[in-house]
């Protein structure tokens, strides 16, 4: 498997990442842990998570996927060194969604006992926190750098003139800067990514991880009326996608299928692995058949036509 360097991170991933919001979610312990063992098997190397992972579950509490995660890690199947691993702070775990240093300083250490390990390999801002400046959140992730309890920081959710403030409060008061980010982007969502945002990251070389690379499930072609999302637990989500353009891009995704022979879902992912400065889609599974859909769609190269055509639709 080719890996991606990680922006300046020093890491480097494998072109999919695991996305770990499905563990403890739509995907018991037990089948979590077979797709995560295959997941490596198969040569990928990165899980994303978050500490607010699955607290919208009726009976969880979040630190659910964290925990999955911990235990998978505790059996020894993969060492350590081996996993990258990536979770994220901020969001509502009863506090309300923060950045100051004090929750952070603690929350770092509810993440690692959790995930039964001494370090994070690259620990994410979540959301934007207008009430925190930059300097103080930067400097709670200096101090666990220092103390080698995570390796790099990103963020998730920053605008592009959000970031570039980041960068310019991190160079002022001498602190590690943002270099990951998290943003929304997929054949449906562009607008958030294209443009500015991904112009600063190419300029800064930050490395990019995107989520809802599939928008919801939406992008695998399996969600073509309201009835096929029906009780299912991404509902609300994929309706939204059931629209005009929608259906111009499932269009395309079936065409370049028709001449792949690759499935929608995989050729999502491959033109996101085609576009300027992404690094690596996030993409789950909560099945071992659609984890080997992921995996291929890690070597799934595109032709420029089929990149054009599929670019045209999600215009």
């Amino acid at each position: 498997m080719d890996m991606r360097r990680l922006g300046k991170t020093g890491l480097s991933i494998a072109p999919i990442v695991f996305g770990g919001n499905v563990l403890g979610w739509t995907a018991d312990e037990k089948t979590s842990i077979e797709i995560l063992d295959a997941f490596f098997d198969a040569g990928l190397n990165t899980i994303d998570t978050a500490d607010v992972y699955s607290s919208w579950v009726p009976g969880n509490k979040g630190g659910d996927s964290e925990e999955i995660i911990g235990k998978w890690l505790k059996r020894g199947r993969v060492s350590r060194d081996k996993a990258i691993i990536i979770t994220k702070v901020g969001s509502d775990m009863g506090q309300g969604k923060t950045l100051k240093e004090t929750y952070i300083l603690r929350a770092v250490e509810d993440s690692l006992r959790r995930l039964q390990t001494d370090y994070i390999d690259l620990y994410l801002s979540h959301w934007p926190d207008e009430d925190t400046p930059y300097e103080e959140t930067l400097g709670a992730f200096a101090k666990l750098k220092q103390q080698g309890k995570i390796r790099a920081v990103g963020c998730s959710n920053l605008d592009a003139i959000q970031l570039k403030a980041s960068f310019d409060a991190a160079e002022e008061a001498g602190l590690p800067r943002y270099d990951v980010i998290q943003p929304e982007y997929n054949l449906y969502a562009r607008d958030s990514f294209e443009g500015p945002l991904a112009d600063l990251c190419a300029k800064e070389d930050i490395g990019v991880i995107t989520y809802f690379s599939l928008a919801a499930g939406f992008l695998s072609g399996k969600y073509r009326t309201k009835a096929d999302t029906a009780g299912r637990a991404r509902e609300g989500r994929v309706s939204e996608y059931l629209n005009d353009k929608g259906f111009r891009i499932l269009a395309a995704l079936d065409k370049v299928a028709a001449e792949t022979g690759a499935k929608p879902a995989e050729i999502a992912l491959a033109w996101l692995l085609a576009k300027r400065g992404v690094t690596a889609p996030i993409a789950s599974a909560t099945s071992l058949s659609q984890l080997q859909s992921l995996v291929r769609s890690a070597t799934l190269k595109l032709s420029d036509d089929a990149v054009a055509l599929l670019d045209k639709a999600g215009a």
